[in-house]
């Protein structure tokens, strides 16, 4: 008897290891999935943020051949496409990427982004029209600050713009761009503050630095700002400041400034050099 039952026993036995081996080589599998996903998303991130842009392009594009309806891949080419300036090609790649069903509305924003890179302001504006108001992101309203500062709609902008820089805690793209449109619009005044504000959350923006410059300038104030410059820098604001200057007749101050200009540049400075002969040969 004891031979009898010891058949049934060990078949079941045999039945139990082999659904264990099944059960462990299914969790396998599963963890290998895992990780060839997560080795995928980082490879996808890497080749979004700091790889070359146009080879990104290239990868992205070559995942596409096989798998043309992952939105993951379509997001990355038209990424890819805008960090390598290729804003033509991004603004088709960004719709696609909008018309596919698992779109989000940051998606549809970047969309907006790259229409208003190729001058296309009417269809951004539409696409920014269809996001819901209950969606509200810094990129959104910096965005629609933009749109309404093309359609010379002031007050919109002005809303907009203070909402953009409420909602990031880098502001300084946003209160640079902010002055600008006041610097257009000929509120000197209301300009010089927001470049100074922008300056304040980032010292190195040349750009919000030459702005400032521009709007002292425009009230014939000649002197520079106080605020932190290279040599370099001084050299090349002091050159903005002398055409400033020239444009609106102070010609002498213009000399002046471009004599400054010259005086502290660290290497030879030609086009402060050119115009400088360019004044004194007229007298």
């Amino acid at each position: 008897m004891r031979h009898v039952f010891l058949i049934p026993i060990c078949v079941i036995g045999a039945l139990s290891l082999s659904g264990c081996q099944h059960a462990g080589e299914a969790e396998v599998e599963r963890a290998v999935q895992d990780v060839i996903s997560g080795d995928e998303s980082s490879l996808n991130d890497i080749m979004m943020t700091v790889a070359d842009p146009n080879e990104a392009v290239t990868y992205f594009r070559r995942n596409l051949e096989k798998q043309p309806d992952r939105i993951t891949f379509q997001r990355g080419l038209a990424r890819s496409l805008i960090r390598a300036k290729r804003n033509t090609e991004a603004a088709t790649a960004w719709a696609r990427v909008a018309e596919h069903p698992e779109a989000t509305n940051e998606d549809r924003v970047d969309h907006a982004d790259a229409l208003i890179r190729v001058g296309e302001w009417a269809k951004a504006e539409a696409v920014l029209d269809a996001i819901p108001p209950t969606y509200e992101a810094y990129q959104r309203y910096r965005l629609e600050a933009m749109v309404a500062d093309a359609n010379k709609e002031w007050s919109r902008a002005d809303s907009f713009y203070e909402t953009a820089a409420g909602l990031t805690t880098k502001p300084s793209g946003v209160y640079n761009n902010w002055g600008y449109s006041k610097l257009t619009r000929g509120d000197f005044k209301g300009a010089e503050r927001l470049f100074t504000e922008a300056i304040t959350y980032d010292p190195s923006l040349f750009t919000a630095k030459n702005n400032l410059v521009l709007a002292r300038g425009a009230q014939r104030n000649y002197d520079l700002p106080v605020v932190q410059m290279t040599p370099t820098e001084r050299a090349q604001l002091y050159h903005t400041l002398a055409l400033a200057a020239i444009k609106q007749g102070d010609v002498g101050i213009g000399k002046g400034l471009l004599q400054d200009a010259i005086d502290t540049h660290p290497q030879h400075f030609e086009p402060a050099v050119r115009a400088l002969r360019a004044l004194e040969a007229r007298g």
